[in-house]
């Protein structure tokens, strides 16, 4: 079954690995496989399916958008999709919220737009340093990796990894240090050896990380430092935004004002590759064509984030779910953190519970992929089961995804503590 993909395909595949199976078709929050399995997604594509495989509004609207010749591909061309889109985000996602940024179109996935973004935060100050926190994911290109956290991701690079300082995420240090202390000192102390850096790279959720969360007087608190040293503020919301955690920018509930803003995954809405990276008007100081590439904006994917945007994000329904549904996965957590010594940690629909043994994780992801459920894990060791089904999941299937959870974690411990 799996043969062709051991002999041809690179020893670098992963998820195939954790999911050992072929897979055939995919529909809302389900998929199935080669020998007809059923499996509900707690896993969306890591997060670039926040509205389910295949979504029907989504879908009809590209379908529409091929059948009548469409471009397809246009370089950094006007279309009228791209002018739909541009149209669609400004009055749907920007204006609502106050919100004044230039949208550029750096190529098509996560670290292509965080790349972007360090390239222009050092030419706008003219500084080269860029502070990063413990256990950030930010991509795996070699600007986007030098940033990231993970020693085994960076062990990859095959180069040094440089021009980047490392501070302490919120408790990271404890709960009895405020880390934004340190980072202060650092900044006021011209001996403490910390360059003036160009700018500070945030995820309000570690998701890679191990679903680590920053409070939101901390976010203030350390909007307020930056804003004091002059340092550009940019915010990772590939994974955590387009409605992830409730709202569709994840820093709103912290009223933050980012100068810089990194979107992918779920942007498209469909899993076709996006990315934009959007920058306050005074910091687009490029010169046309100093960053570019083949596939900046693909018109196929401006159809279907316009169609996502107009179906998802002109009322508060999505949001409001995606609360309500995060407070059932948190309580059904909690109530097995309870049980067996672990901690839950999240927002909204992206949740994440480490047990004791950090090899407990992996095992409940392997025993629950058995019993017909796409989890996958996260942290330094792989030591978080995290939580990340589609937005729009019914409820129902939320619940038996949960129940499989337990049971896969019953199973999981009884394994362990056999002779």
């Amino acid at each position: 079954m799996m043969e062709v993909f051991d002999q041809l395909e690179s020893e670098v595949r992963s998820y195939c690995r954790t999911f050992p199976t072929v897979f055939t078709k995919a529909c809302g929050h389900r998929i199935w496989d080669e020998r007809g399995r059923e499996f509900i997604d707690f896993f969306a594509g890591a997060g670039a399916l926040n509205y389910g495989h295949n979504n029907p509004s989504l879908k009809d609207a590209m379908l529409e958008y091929i059948a009548a010749d469409g471009v397809t591909h246009s370089l950094d061309m006007a279309t009228v999709a791209k002018r739909d889109f541009l149209n669609a985000f400004q009055r749907i996602a920007l204006a609502p919220r106050n919100m004044n940024y230039k949208v550029m179109f750096p190529g098509p996935t996560g670290t292509n737009s965080v790349e972007a973004a360090l390239k222009i935060a050092r030419t706008v100050t003219g500084r080269s340093n860029v502070i990063a926190f413990t256990n950030a994911f930010h991509g795996m290109t070699l600007g986007s990796l030098a940033l990231t956290g993970n020693g085994g991701k960076r062990d990859a690079a095959g180069v040094s990894l440089t021009d980047v300082t490392r501070m302490p995420y919120h408790s990271y240090m404890g709960s009895d240090l405020d880390t934004i202390d340190l980072l202060e000192q650092h900044l006021n102390d011209t001996s403490s050896g910390l360059d003036l850096p160009a700018a500070l790279i945030l995820e309000t959720v570690q998701a890679e990380g191990g679903v680590n969360v920053a409070t939101n007087p901390w976010l203030r608190r350390l909007q307020s430092l930056l804003k004091r040293f002059e340092i550009l503020l940019i915010v990772d919301d590939i994974q955590v935004g387009c409605g992830r955690t409730g709202p569709f920018f994840s820093f709103e509930p912290a009223d933050l004002k980012p100068d810089i803003i990194c979107l992918s995954k779920s942007l498209s809405g469909y899993g076709i590759p996006f990315a934009v990276t959007l920058l306050r008007p005074e910091l687009d100081q490029w010169e046309p064509g100093k960053h570019n590439g083949t596939f900046r904006g693909h018109n196929l994917a401006f159809i279907t984030a316009t169609a996502a945007l107009e179906h998802y994000w002109t009322d508060v329904n999505l949001s409001t779910n995606v609360k309500r549904r995060g407070k059932i996965v948190h309580d059904q957590l909690t109530k097995l953190a309870e049980s067996h010594g672990g901690s839950v940690r999240g927002r909204g629909l992206i949740q994440g519970i480490e047990f004791a043994e950090s090899e407990i994780a992996g095992r409940v992801s392997r025993e629950a992929f058995d019993r017909g459920l796409i989890i996958e894990t996260a942290g330094r060791q792989d030591e978080v089961l995290k939580i990340l089904p589609p937005l729009t999941i019914s409820d129902k299937a939320l619940c038996e995804g949960l129940e499989i959870i337990g049971e896969s974690v019953e199973a999981t411990l009884a394994a362990m503590a056999a002779p």
